[in-house]
């Protein structure tokens, strides 16, 4: 088993945290693991990516070209990644900021209103907790309880206390997208 992530969006959207919190799953279940992370010189506001590459066994490269899943959190990570994803594979796209519905039909595309829904529980920095949440539905080797580990286990001491609306964000956002799995055509 070998799986590809990338994860994008602009700088400030936690788009790095959330791909280490998914390698820390990953890591924590005896999985290999690589996680690369990218972004422009703006930091917060410019672009940002990261790879997650999660196996069985050994990677042999840590580089990803068609990605089987990802996560856009923006347009331009949308139009960006919609292109490159492998076909048959899935992409959580965060609905709050996409105005447009998918262009291929050779992939899942579950669109998650993920700023509106870190929004209800009360923080709009959870966005990425609901994207990634959303992305577990395609992801079955590592379950939300696996991520609520990662999160205590690896989530700095002075942020212990946010634990609670963390997994709450994950949750959300996994049964968001089980819904939304349940209506994608076979």
């Amino acid at each position: 088993m070998q799986k590809e992530i990338i994860i994008a969006g602009f700088g400030g959207q936690g788009v790095l945290f959330g791909g280490q919190v998914v390698a820390y799953a990953a890591m924590d279940n005896g999985k290999d693991v690589t996680w690369i992370p990218s972004y422009g010189p703006e930091m917060r506001g410019g672009t940002a990516n990261c790879t997650v590459v999660i196996a069985d066994h050994e990677i042999g490269s840590p580089l990803v070209k068609n990605p089987p899943l990802a996560i856009a959190l923006n347009l331009p990570s949308f139009d960006k990644y919609e292109e490159v994803l492998a076909p048959g594979g899935t992409l959580v796209v965060n609905q709050s900021m996409v105005d447009r519905a998918a262009k291929r039909d050779d992939i899942h595309v579950i669109m998650v209103p993920c700023n509106e829904i870190a929004e209800e529980i009360g923080d709009k920095k959870l966005m990425n907790m609901v994207a990634i949440g959303a992305l577990l539905t395609a992801l079955p080797e590592i379950k939300v309880e696996d991520v609520e580990k990662a999160l205590k286990g690896h989530l700095p001491t002075r942020h212990q206390h946010l634990l609670p609306k963390n997994y709450e964000a994950l949750k959300r956002g996994y049964e968001h997208a089980q819904k939304e799995w349940d209506k994608v055509p076979a």
